[in-house]
Order: C-alpha cells, then structure tokens, then sequence
C-alpha cells in the first residue's frame, strides 16, 4: 500500500521523467476536483495528499535515509496542487466556476512553472532537497508549489495588467 501511494498509483513508475508523469496527473486529477467538487475540496485534497505524502514517504523510506528515489511522485502531486491553488482561488473568488477551460493558461503555468522550479530546484527548494531525509522529498516539492503559484499569479499580472494596456 505505501508503494501504491508514493508512486501515487504506480504513476511513478512511468518511464522517462516520471516526476513529469506525476505532476501531468495531478493537473488533471486536481481541475477534475476543483470542477466538480469546487475549489474548497481542492484544499483539502492538497492537504489531505500532503500530510498523507509525508507519512508514507517517512514510511517508504524508513531504512533508506538519503534516498529520494524518481518513482515517489506523491510529492509532485502535493507541490502541483498547490501551485493550482493559486489560480484556482482567484477564479473562485470572482465567481469563476469553469477556469480550467476558459483560463487554460493559468493551469499550464502553473504545471510549467512547477517542473521548472523542482528541476531547477533554486533557494529554498533546494536547500529542502539537499535535507536527504523523507521531510526533504516532501519539502523541496511544496517549496517549488508555492513559487511556482506566485509565478503564475505575477505572470498573470503582467499579463492582464501591462500587455492588455
């Protein structure tokens, strides 16, 4: 069952580049919810696939400290909602029901700007990455979520607010 979980239904083992595969999913699994069960459902599910993220990750790797191995995806999955929740509580907070097809470009940027900050893995992402401990394969995901939500919230403001002037 911890298998099943930290590679987030064996998505993990998709080769190459299964962070990749893991964060694809999770946009897609995370507009789903946010569509059908709304916005306050997406937070919980990020909360509740983040704190299952660290306990099973403690779990997996329990005897292998040091070791972040490519197939554990449930952190992706944790560090992509939340690069979703950012433009997905800007819509919900303007009434906005369906954004993921009339606002395409946030949730992409959002899954761009995630692969870009937990591959570059700059400052905070990385400094969690470099913990080598289960609390790290967690961490450096959620750093790289949050910026890569402010990301998309600044890209959007440029966007709507200099280049639509």
């Amino acid at each position: 069952m911890i298998r099943a979980i930290t590679t987030f239904g064996y998505l993990g083992l998709l080769r190459p580049a299964p962070g990749t595969w893991g964060s694809a999913a999770a946009v897609a699994l995370g507009l789903g919810i946010d569509r059908f069960l709304g916005f306050p459902a997406l937070v919980v599910a990020t909360l509740g696939v983040t704190a299952l993220g660290f306990w099973a990750c403690g779990q997996a790797l329990r005897d292998r400290p040091g070791e972040d191995p490519s197939e554990i995806v449930i952190d992706e999955v944790a560090g992509q909602w939340l690069a979703l929740l950012f433009p997905a509580a800007a819509f919900w907070a303007r009434g906005v029901e369906d954004w993921a097809v009339v606002a395409y470009p946030g949730w992409i940027a959002a899954f761009v700007f995630f692969r870009l900050f937990d591959i570059w893995k700059p400052w905070l992402v990385g400094r969690a990455d470099r913990r080598h401990d289960a609390a790290g394969v967690m961490l450096d995901d959620l750093w790289a979520g949050l910026f890569a939500g402010l990301a998309v919230m600044v890209s959007a403001g440029v966007a709507h607010g200099v280049l639509m002037q």
